[in-house]
């Protein structure tokens, strides 16, 4: 059902970009052209600038021996390949995955997160993040990502140099589908990274079978990341582009946003979903 979501959110999307481009001739081409550009650079190095962005260093096997097992051990339950592993000297508790595909993958989590989190918490978490990179989900929010970008961009060239098709249509109600193209583009695209979330949720606690565990941390993170000052964060946690990789909204989400606005599902419904799954899996009355 999220996958079935996730696909209709971006048809929604798509037909959003292709509706305001028949309006405006041109543009939608020049637009997707620029979206194109500098969202699949981005993806193709989504790995190496989320890396740099959160001053992570690789995590050797010497120190982060606990660390390596884990994600080896939930690799290979998977049936998948193993991803580079690194750690932020982030005083905040979160963590991250990124890269193209599964072969091409890093998970980065914060010395944060280390300090409040147990083992079982942990594994929960890192199975989480390793569900992203297996659904691919990095794929998934370029998609919307560029098709988003892509709407802004042809609204923009509408407002600042017209170009309406149909010079007999309203002028009021082509300014305003201008001007509200583009929010309803980041609402959709804000919906998939949400349903995102929701799916890797679930299928991070089917890998590691501790549904309860994964939500303990997301309550954890939650709270920590309240409690704590901005002061030590990386550049990744304070740039809302990069706030979308993370497992938990950097500094404990966005207080009192509009879920709608909210890059990451409430912390409560990512918590009552995870229960539901552990009474399917007879860990919960």
């Amino acid at each position: 059902m999220k996958a079935f979501k996730t696909a209709i959110l971006l048809a929604g999307l798509s037909g959003l970009l292709l509706f305001i481009g028949s309006l405006f001739e041109g543009g939608l081409y020049i637009a997707l052209g620029i979206a194109l550009v500098m969202n699949v650079g981005t993806y193709w190095f989504s790995d190496k600038l989320a890396i740099k962005m959160a001053r992570a260093k690789p995590a050797s096997e010497a120190e982060y021996g606990w660390y390596h097992a884990m994600v080896h051990n939930l690799s290979q339950r998977a049936g998948k390949p193993v991803p580079r592993l690194y750690v932020s000297p982030s005083p905040q508790p979160n963590a991250f995955a990124t890269g193209r595909n599964p072969r091409h993958a890093a998970v980065c989590v914060n010395q944060g997160l280390i300090d409040i989190l147990d083992r079982d918490e942990m594994e929960g978490v890192l199975a989480h993040e390793l569900s992203h990179v297996y659904n691919r989900d990095i794929l998934i929010g370029t998609v919307a990502a560029t098709i988003a970008t892509a709407i802004t961009f042809l609204a923009r060239f509408a407002l600042f140099f017209g170009g309406g098709r149909d010079r007999n249509a309203n002028p009021i109600v082509q300014i305003a589908l201008i001007l509200l193209a583009p929010i309803a583009a980041m609402l959709i695209q804000f919906a998939v990274t949400r349903s995102r979330e929701t799916a890797a949720d679930a299928s991070g606690a089917e890998l590691c079978g501790k549904p309860l565990a994964l939500a303990s941390a997301l309550q954890k993170l939650e709270t920590g990341g309240r409690q704590r000052a901005r002061m030590g964060a990386t550049p990744a946690e304070t740039s809302s582009a990069y706030s979308s990789l993370y497992i938990a909204a950097p500094f404990g989400g966005g207080g009192q946003i509009a879920k709608w606005f909210r890059t990451h599902p409430p912390t409560e419904a990512r918590v009552r979903n995870l229960e539901n799954i552990a009474r399917r899996m007879g860990q919960m009355a």
